[in-house]
């Protein structure tokens, strides 16, 4: 697979489509066994996957687990993201920290799991408000001078925290949704980015599998992510938003390839350091992610997509109001 740059201060190469690990543990039911995911993770580097995005509280903590069992002796050959920021307690996520004592612990537990004596990039899941910046990026600091993370990056922070947060400390990557249908982006965060020469990695870059096509189901079970998520709850948001899907499915014939694909190649067409980094438990859908990185777009062809995707609204909010709460704006 072809490689990606993040960061320009701190570079990091990339394979160009990585592999989200959230649902493999959680999200996404029915879960799969641990023991097949380690077995589905070694085949994923076995196909050509080198980029793995994980995190503590996914899980929490099996994700890493998984990470470590299957990719412990490769280690050198692929390169793993991990996020801290969460309070955990007796298993279960119960709000935000970022307190630097809580960082290396994060840390700690986290190498300890990944079965390795280093992170190659390192996320601040969420902003904590009860942390400033500063305080977070002397901790990491002082994880990058002993070697336990090599670069550091924010996810779903606001633009003032990443310019000061750059500035003290300077960032690889800010993790944020991005796709078709989630473009907010676009509106401040990419020019802000290529300023300063951060790479951006997009989770859900397939819409939480509404992209892909293959998403019959409009009622989800309660251990489903989607169940509150107003885009999936609501049956006139799923109706309104087929156009972007009809869309979809009449590009990708004309273009020979897979509504999936056609989705990634779009992001990865967008800015030579994104990064889309879809979530699978499946062989098949893995591979017909990876060669997503093949897909190619002339500059008319990408004009026309845009033009015509730009037309297209798309109905209901991404979250619900408690999980955007968490969102630094």
């Amino acid at each position: 697979m072809r490689t990606v740059i993040l960061g320009k201060k701190s570079p990091l190469v990339v394979s160009a489509v990585g592999l989200g690990c959230m649902g493999m543990v959680s999200a996404y039911p029915p879960i799969p066994e641990k023991k097949d995911m380690v077995r589905f993770t070694r085949e994923a580097f076995e196909k050509g996957e080198t980029f793995f995005d994980t995190a503590e509280v996914y899980g929490p903590y099996t994700s890493e687990e998984i990470l470590g069992e299957a990719l412990h002796d490769v280690r050198d050959q692929v390169q793993i993201a991990t996020k801290f920021g969460f309070d955990i307690q007796n298993g279960v996520s119960v709000g935000l920290d970022s307190h630097p004592e809580t960082i290396r612990k994060a840390v700690e537990g986290s190498l300890r799991r990944l079965k390795t004596d280093h992170i190659d990039l390192l996320y601040q899941h969420r902003a904590d408000p009860k942390v400033p910046v500063e305080v977070v990026a002397e901790a990491v600091s002082r994880l990058m001078e002993e070697g336990k993370v090599l670069h550091w990056g924010m996810s779903e922070v606001s633009i003032r925290t990443i310019r000061k947060a750059h500035a003290l400390l300077p960032l690889t990557a800010i993790q944020n949704e991005y796709s078709m249908w989630y473009r907010d982006v676009e509106k401040e965060l990419l020019p802000v980015l290529e300023e300063l020469g951060i790479g951006l990695v997009c989770f859900c870059p397939l819409g939480r599998g509404y992209l892909t096509g293959k998403l019959k189901q409009a009622v989800f079970s309660s251990q489903d992510v989607r169940v509150g998520m107003p885009r999936f709850s609501s049956e006139k948001a799923l109706h309104a938003n087929q156009e972007l899907l009809d869309f979809l499915r009449t590009r990708a014939r004309e273009k020979g390839c897979t509504m999936a694909q056609l989705a990634l190649a779009w992001i990865l067409a967008q800015r030579p350091w994104i990064v889309p980094i879809p979530g699978t438990t499946k062989l098949n859908r893995l591979e017909e992610n990876i060669a997503a990185a093949i897909v190619k777009f002339s500059p008319d062809e990408l004009k026309a997509l845009n033009e015509k995707i730009d037309q297209i609204q798309i109905y209901g909010a991404r979250y619900n109001a408690q999980q955007e709460s968490m969102v630094e704006k």
